[in-house]
């Protein structure tokens, strides 16, 4: 990869977990953009920390960057939730907050060229100051978060209903807001793009869909990566980040009501659920017969290329989700639910099984495990979807305008 010369203008890149590596979805998105935006312009990065784990990333971060602030997250929960229930604020503007990003935000736009702003994840919005008229803003929204945590606290009763439904109505004030503010705001899927435009009026040139894509080379099904040791029986696998919780329902909702009857045809099937940072809601799930919990693994493909079906039951579900386009990828027959499925240029019965209630997820599954050569098929026919459709820089190719004006900017 070539990295743009400094001369011309740099761009500000703002991100609330540090875009490295690319190993879950958050993070595949922002690595990309910003891989992407390093050939446009210079580019400064200030990105927030989440352990000394991620910390320990930062240096893998130079090759792409002029300048950064890699900040690890301090405080409670408890403290930033309070903090933002006196403010007024969104819980998620306020959990994120730190004093010393916005000091480097305001320093770097005063020392360097900046051209554009690219801020990644609502929280980040918080950061960007008034900016001089030539200097772009854009804000990339992935998901429309305010629609999630309505839909969490929708017919919830107790305090995380009514905190939810808090958020969702505080969020949305501030996505209001943060978009007028923008040139352009930018969500994961048209969809997702849609949805925004209907709740807040915004037009057709300030409100896009920038889509995932999926590391073709990488996520490729004749790469050179370990094997896995499996049972003999059939293998149906999950991935994902086991302490988030749609991925958390998602399995809990497969493990007790899908698999079961999955089970009563095929005794020995396996249910892997493979990601790391397994809550206590996850790993007690071990207990059920043919429930394998993996925590953490070196390298998902292995799992993947192993898989007889993969499955993507989420019930909540914004965007694209990156563990479908892997699984594609990987020519793997998927199941997916119509949440997880939407979003995604892809067929069902073609590239993909879609059940439009969790009651159709235990017949599609079994109908490709009694079918192999079926199962294959749609495979392969998935593969060759996200070859055609999924490739990054078919994905973001729009970056250039988006970030410099023009057209269709």
């Amino acid at each position: 990869m070539t990295v743009a010369p400094a001369g011309a203008g740099e761009i500000l890149f703002l991100c609330h977990r540090i875009p490295f590596p690319p190993d879950r979805g958050d993070k595949i998105r922002s690595f990309n953009i910003l891989r992407q935006l390093a050939e446009i312009a210079p580019v400064h990065v200030g990105c927030l920390a989440d352990d000394e784990r991620d910390l320990t990333f930062a240096p893998a971060l130079e090759e792409l960057t002029q300048s950064q602030l890699v900040l690890r997250r301090s405080g409670s929960r408890v403290a930033g939730g309070l903090r933002g229930l006196a403010k007024g604020q969104p819980l998620l503007v306020s959990l994120f907050d730190a004093p010393a990003m916005h000091d480097w935000v305001r320093r770097t736009l005063a020392e360097r060229p900046i051209r554009a702003v690219f801020a990644y994840s609502v929280q980040m919005a918080n950061f960007v100051p008034v900016l001089p008229p030539d200097v772009r803003f854009l804000m990339d929204f992935v998901d429309f978060d305010s629609a999630k945590y309505a839909a969490y606290g929708a017919g919830k009763f107790g305090p995380m209903g009514w905190i939810n439904r808090r958020e969702g109505r505080k969020l949305l004030a501030f996505e209001r807001e943060v978009a007028r503010r923008a040139d352009v705001s930018t969500f994961v899927s048209e969809a997702e793009a849609a949805m925004f435009r209907d709740a807040t009026g915004a037009g057709l040139d300030r409100v896009r869909a920038l889509e995932n894509g999926v590391a073709l080379d990488y996520f490729d099904p004749v790469a050179a990566f370990p094997p896995i040791s499996r049972d003999a029986g059939p293998l149906i696998v999950f991935t994902g980040q086991m302490d988030y919780r749609p991925n958390v329902e998602a399995v809990e909702s497969f493990a007790r009501q899908s698999l079961p009857s999955i089970r009563e045809r095929y005794p020995d099937a396996c249910f892997a659920i493979v990601g790391r940072g397994p809550s206590k809601a996850v790993l007690a799930l071990r207990d059920l017969p043919g429930v394998l919990v993996t925590g953490s693994v070196d390298d998902v493909r292995g799992w993947l290329v192993a898989a007889d079906v993969v499955v993507a039951p989420l019930r909540i579900a914004r965007g694209i989700q990156n563990k479908v386009l892997e699984a594609l990828a990987m020519a793997r027959p998927v199941v997916a639910s119509s949440q997880a499925a939407e979003g995604i240029d892809a067929i069902h019965d073609l590239h993909l099984l879609v059940a439009s209630s969790p009651e159709k997820e235990a017949p599609m599954v079994l109908s490709l495990l009694d079918d192999p050569h079926r199962a294959a098929s749609l495979g392969q026919s998935a593969r060759e979807r996200m070859i055609e459709r999924y490739q990054w820089r078919h994905t973001l190719s729009a970056l250039p305008e988006l970030v410099l004006g023009g057209p269709s900017a």
